[in-house]
């Protein structure tokens, strides 16, 4: 048997709140599921590499054998009650801090909440694009807008820990353009007239949804792209960490912008870049303040994530790697998150010491590098 090297405090570097509501069977699966289609007829989405890690690693927690029908847990957890179920599934991670994206909607948790269940410190990270929508709404003119839009980033920027780009759901359709981070930050008069332009599409779709002819997608149009690219620009000069998701864009899109963004003091978090794992983490090697993170890696990857976890150690420093669940409403991705990156990254390090390559001490430290040192060394983390 493969000896493993013990991974103890993490720091949940992005992540984001839970539900406060029951949820039934059906909902549930879905929320396991990261792909927008739903299941293949006759399956579920715990016909996955999730779906078994949930089974693994949950059911005790609430008092069940592990791999339990899915229908058996999930009537333990109504039981339960939301707030119970997710204080022993939170506090069962061992996470000590969470940097906790606000920016998806629903019923979820903030930071505080998420401290409170978890037993742990929590820090906001603030969402670019909903920060903009946040703006657009209290402000009346174009130019009223652009003057709010640069002081909400800077207040912003005393509180948050990082802010992230992170286009999906209502912006996903234009995800693949946004991706492309321009190498400058656009000028005044481009970044005017791309105001202007999502203004009035906001203001557009207002009316069509007053007459009752708005489309079914709803959440307002995607922050266009310059706008987007001016975002980024003002985040980076903020000096805060700047984390960029990824979702199936090729971090080659992000190389100019790397390369530009070199010697401004903001360090760039590529987010969730499975399955570009090994080319995020060759970007991460090839520039000082570029790092990897490596969530969603060992829950979507399951029994294979050693292997993926090595292929990125590959090609990135060890100083270049954050751990992070990216979970979100269920606190069993929060667990699984955190367990199965734990295993996983303690076989490959006891393996390499199994073999003679390491020593116990060097896995050990390696090992606190990656579950939370990095992490605190860039998000300016007091230890604990």
């Amino acid at each position: 048997m493969t000896d493993t090297v013990p991974v103890a405090d993490l720091v949940d570097q992005n992540c984001h709140g839970v539900l406060r509501t029951e949820l039934g069977l059906g909902t549930f699966e879905a929320r396991l599921g990261a792909a927008r289609a739903p299941a293949a007829p006759g399956t579920t989405f715990f016909d996955t590499q999730t779906g078994f890690a949930v089974r693994r690693w949950c059911p005790p927690l609430l008092g069940l054998e592990a791999h339990c029908p899915p229908a058996r847990y999930l009537a333990r957890r109504r039981e339960l009650g939301v707030a119970e179920t997710s204080r022993r599934l939170l506090r069962a991670t061992g996470v000590s801090a969470h940097l906790v994206d606000t920016g998806l909607p629903g019923d979820l948790t903030g930071p505080a909440e998420l401290a409170s269940a978890a037993g742990s410190d929590a820090r906001e990270i603030v969402r670019l694009e909903v920060l903009a929508e946040h703006v657009a709404d209290t402000s009346g003119t174009v130019d009223a807008f652009l003057v709010n839009l640069g002081e909400a980033v800077h207040t912003a920027a005393s509180s948050a820990v990082a802010f992230t780009s992170a286009a999906e759901g209502p912006h996903a359709a234009s995800y693949a353009a946004a991706s492309y981070a321009a190498p400058e930050p656009p000028g005044p008069v481009r970044v005017r007239a791309a105001a202007g332009r999502w203004l009035a599409r906001r203001e557009a779709e207002r009316r069509a949804a007053r007459r009752g002819t708005a489309g079914r997608e709803g959440g307002g149009p995607p922050v266009e792209p310059e706008l987007l690219d001016h975002l980024r620009w003002s985040a980076v000069a903020c000096g805060l960490p700047l984390q960029l998701r990824l979702g199936t864009a090729d971090p080659a899109c992000l190389t100019d912008f790397a390369a530009a963004t070199e010697g401004h003091g903001c360090d760039l978090v590529l987010l969730h870049g499975y399955p570009y794992h090994r080319q995020t983490a060759a970007l991460a090697g090839r520039h000082p303040h570029v790092y990897a993170d490596l969530g969603a890696v060992p829950a979507r990857t399951g029994a294979r994530a050693a292997g993926v976890l090595a292929e990125i150690m590959e090609l990135a420093p060890f100083g270049k790697l954050l751990f992070s669940s990216g979970a979100r409403a269920l606190p069993e991705l929060h667990l699984v998150g955190a367990q199965q990156f734990r295993e996983a990254l303690g076989r490959v390090l006891g393996a390499w010491v199994e073999d003679g390559a390491w020593t116990r001490q060097d896995a050990a430290r390696v090992a606190t590098m990656i579950g939370s040192g990095n992490a605190r060394r860039v998000y300016g983390l007091c230890e604990r």
